[in-house]
This record gives C-alpha cells, sequence and structure tokens, in this order.
C-alpha cells in the first residue's frame, strides 16, 4: 500500500498557499509535489521556500550553477530523484 498525504490542489488554494503555488508556476512552469506536501502547513510551506531561495539565488561564494550542481549530487546520493 502505498503513502498517501491529502494536499491542496491548486485550484484550492488559497492565501498563503496559493502565493507560493503561484510563485511556483511562475518559476518553473508548474507546483512540484514537495510544495503540495506542505500546503497543509502554509507557514512551514512560506519559510521552507523562503529558506531555499536564500540558499540557491542568495549571496553566495557559490556561483548559481555550481549550487545546482551540489543539490543535484546530494539528490543522488540521496535516491531521490528532485
Amino acid at each position: 500500500m502505498m503513502t498517501y498525504i491529502d494536499t491542496i490542489k491548486i485550484e484550492d488554494a488559497e492565501g498563503i498557499v496559493k502565493q507560493e503555488y503561484d510563485k511556483g508556476i511562475r518559476r518553473s512552469g508548474r507546483v512540484f509535489n514537495i510544495l503540495k506536501i506542505m500546503s497543509r502547513s502554509p507557514d512551514t510551506l512560506k519559510i521552507s521556500m523562503r529558506m531555499y531561495l536564500t540558499i540557491m539565488y542568495g549571496e553566495s561564494d557559490l556561483s548559481r550553477a555550481q549550487r545546482e550542481m551540489l543539490a543535484t549530487v546530494v539528490s543522488q546520493i540521496n535516491q531521490c530523484h528532485y
């Protein structure tokens, strides 16, 4: 049996969840499942996205490409397809 997490659908999103879904669509043309999974905790969703954007786009000695490469390597090691 596969685990099921009840998420907020794009068309039903309101408030913070809608704002974060809309931002996701503007960034990548879709709402990734990781955002949907956090949809039941809007504050967590908002804070997590702020942290992600800071890590990936904030001031750093690493280039954007280097950050993406590190994220890809870590995801591969963790056997995560993201």
